[in-house]
This record gives structure tokens, sequence and C-alpha cells, in this order.
């Protein structure tokens, strides 16, 4: 795979507008990670959101040392990964954040702890903080987080990321227009105004989220639709992997999405739409 430079020299480079890749779920299993690293070696991405309550993260973090890339906080609340905590299922979580019956002392101590094996085993504060499954957008949650952001990093705290989709091409299926539309409505608008009103770094455009679960366009034209309407400060998410254990959800996906953002496809998107990848920390 072909690295595409963050900082190209030429003009046509500096004028293209600068959007984030993203892969999500590092330390979730080695496949998961050796992709997302690979990947990342080779300018593909320019963030990895890492899970830090996983075994995986531990014993992986180490992979990441020197990539030229924004390092993350996964917050999560809904696997255990065979840590304790509160986990709930997200259908549960959800009506539990809505209803206000969420502890706040729980959800705080579960993002500090988090946010200590981050900085455990990453070496470092984290770059950014989004949330597995989009928790962090929910009530409760993200109100802590956003108090304990500010708290813990006031000289330099980490951005965070804002699910409002961009616009959604309508080339694509109704179902695969609705499931980003539904991600925002579950908090991303709320969070993001209160984030920005604290002074707190977002993107501006969420893109990549799709309905595994039920029919959808090849990921190359997902991801052509998706880049058509990238702007300067979007977000794009990613969930790539080089293989999966029986157990990882939407394993075939994620080899598709590797294979994809590795090849030749992705190269020319960025530069059909005039698009660079770029951290968001040296960018928001």
């Amino acid at each position: 795979m072909q690295s595409q430079p963050e900082n190209s020299p030429t003009q046509d480079a500096l004028q293209a507008a600068r959007i984030v890749v993203c892969a999500d779920d590092y330390g979730i299993e080695p496949g998961v990670d050796a992709g997302i690293v690979e990947l990342a070696a080779a300018g593909r991405l320019s963030a990895v959101s890492c899970l830090t309550g996983s075994p995986g993260f531990a014993a992986r973090a180490r992979d990441l040392v020197g990539l030229d890339v924004d390092l993350g906080l996964h917050l999560n609340f809904t696997e255990s990964l065979g840590g304790a905590g509160v986990y709930r299922s997200h259908p549960v979580l959800v009506a539990l954040a809505y209803t206000r019956r969420l502890k706040s002392t729980g959800v705080r101590a579960q993002i500090m702890d988090q946010l200590d094996r981050f900085e455990q085993h990453a070496g470092r504060a984290p770059d950014f903080v989004d949330g597995h499954l989009h928790v962090h957008q929910l009530p409760v949650i993200r109100d802590q987080l956003i108090d304990v952001v500010l708290s813990r990093y006031a000289v330099s705290p980490p951005w965070l990321r804002d699910t409002v989709p961009g616009e959604l091409d309508r080339s694509l299926p109704f179902m695969q227009r609705f499931k980003p539309q539904v991600i925002a409505a579950l908090g991303g608008p709320a969070m993001a105004a209160r984030a920005r009103l604290s002074g707190l770094k977002c993107n501006l455009g969420f893109f990549g989220s799709y309905d595994f679960d039920r029919p959808h366009p090849p990921y190359p034209v997902l991801l052509e639709a998706w880049l058509r309407h990238a702007t300067d400060g979007s977000l794009l998410m990613t969930h790539p992997a080089r293989s999966f254990a029986g157990g990882v959800a939407f394993g075939q996906d994620r080899l598709v999405e590797f294979a994809t953002l590795g090849g030749d496809i992705f190269t020319e998107l960025l530069e059909r739409f005039r698009l660079r990848i770029c951290r968001g920390s040296s960018m928001l």
C-alpha cells in the first residue's frame, strides 16, 4: 500500500479539504488491531480509537507507538470485555440515560478509569474521545465526560466526536441514510453544542455509518457517496480488520473495509474529491 502524505508540497494538496479518517475498536482483537496498524503506517488513517478496558489494548498499545495518528479513547459502556463497571446493552443504556437513571458517580468513575488505562498503556493523554456505539453523546454520560475532560485536561483538552452527519447522498438506500440520522438523534447535537460552548473542539460532519445488518451497497460505493460530500473538518469512521475471530461483530464487512482503505480506490477517491487525510489535533 502506498501512503498519501499528510503534508504534500503540491499546491493541489494544500488546497484540498482536510478530513479525519478514524479506525474504531483498537484492542478488541488481534486481527482488527493488525489491520489498523497496517493502514495507519501506510498513511490511510489519521486517528485510532481505543477500547482501553480490553486486555488486547494493554497487550498491543505499544504497536501504536510512532504512528502518525491521533490516539483516542473509545469510551465504552456496553461491553464489559472482562472487566467490572457500568455495562448495559445499548437499548437498556439509552433508556437509562434518557430517564436519568444512570448514576453520575458511577459514570464519572468509569470515564476516569478508562482514561487512566489509556494514559497507562499509551503513555500520554488522548488526542480525542468518542464512544463505542456513540455512548459518549448520551445524557448523563456526555455531561460527565465534558466535565472530566475540562478538569483533567484543562491546558490541552482532547477533541470530541460530533456524530451529526454531513450531507447524506440521495443515491444511498433509505435505511443507509436513516441509521446516521438515528445515531445523531441520540444526543449528537446536544453533545456537540455543549462541547463547543465549553470551548472544546469537534469534527464538522460525520460519515462512515451504515447498517451492517441490512443489505447495503458494496463498501467502495458507500465510500464514494460519503467522500463526495466531505468538507474541511469532516470525519470518516471506519472499522477495518486484517482478519477476525468468529465472535467479532460484522467481521466480513471489516475485511472489506480494510481491503478498500488499503487499495487504489481510496487514493483515487481522495484525489477525485480533492481531500487529504489529516490529524484532527492539527486542524480542528
